[in-house]
């Protein structure tokens, strides 16, 4: 089962995905990211998250280009196991058009041919608020990326986005309150994926 958990930064997906990871400790399960869950996706993301290249564009097929890459390195060789991925092709398709006047059918059909058809089982997606993220934000106290330096309202945009794309899209899919305290948040996700998640348990 292939389950990709988005949203912005600071929304706590990592935090989740451990605690999930932990619950189904008896059966296989992936983590990886995207970018970065490859060595092209190591380079890729140093690349995206310096905030060097001046083409949206090229940002954009840049992020296709190692999202196609972790399909055929993690994702296709393990769709038997439970697959737990920071980020996936929603964030892509949010970050394009956050970015430009991208169509939104033409993104939807430009990762369907880096995922080779093969979109996630399920999506889930953490939803923030302006106030959360900037009291979390200055609550790392750490040096932003690139992508962090466009501002807090770009990426509430992004999230703006990647919400009216999901509910475009043919996929099951849960929305997160990521204002809601971790242990609520945990017993929400671990619910729903034990429920979709029969034939792996």
């Amino acid at each position: 089962m292939y389950i990709i958990f988005e949203g912005i930064d600071t929304c706590g997906k990592t935090t989740q995905i451990d605690l999930i990871a932990k619950d189904f400790k008896d059966v296989d399960v992936v983590i990886t990211r995207e970018p970065g869950g490859t060595n092209f996706g190591k380079k890729a993301r140093e690349i995206l998250l310096s905030n060097s290249l001046n083409s949206k564009r090229a940002e954009l097929l840049l992020f296709l280009a190692d999202r196609s890459e972790h399909y055929t390195e993690i994702i296709k060789p393990n769709r038997d196991k439970l697959i737990l991925s920071d980020r996936g092709f929603l964030s892509g398709i949010g970050y394009a058009l956050a970015n430009g006047n991208f169509d939104f059918e033409y993104l939807v059909e430009l990762n369907r041919f880096a995922l080779e058809d093969s979109f996630p089982d399920l999506i889930i997606l953490f939803k923030t608020d302006i106030e959360t993220l900037t009291r979390r934000t200055q609550a790392e106290d750490k040096t932003l990326d690139g992508i962090e330096l466009r501002g807090l309202e770009y990426l509430m945009s992004v999230q703006k986005y990647m919400h009216q794309s999901l509910k475009k899209l043919d996929i099951p899919y849960l929305l997160i309150d990521a204002t809601k305290d971790i242990e609520s948040i945990h017993q929400t996700i671990y619910s729903r994926i034990k429920a979709d998640a029969q034939h792996l348990l």
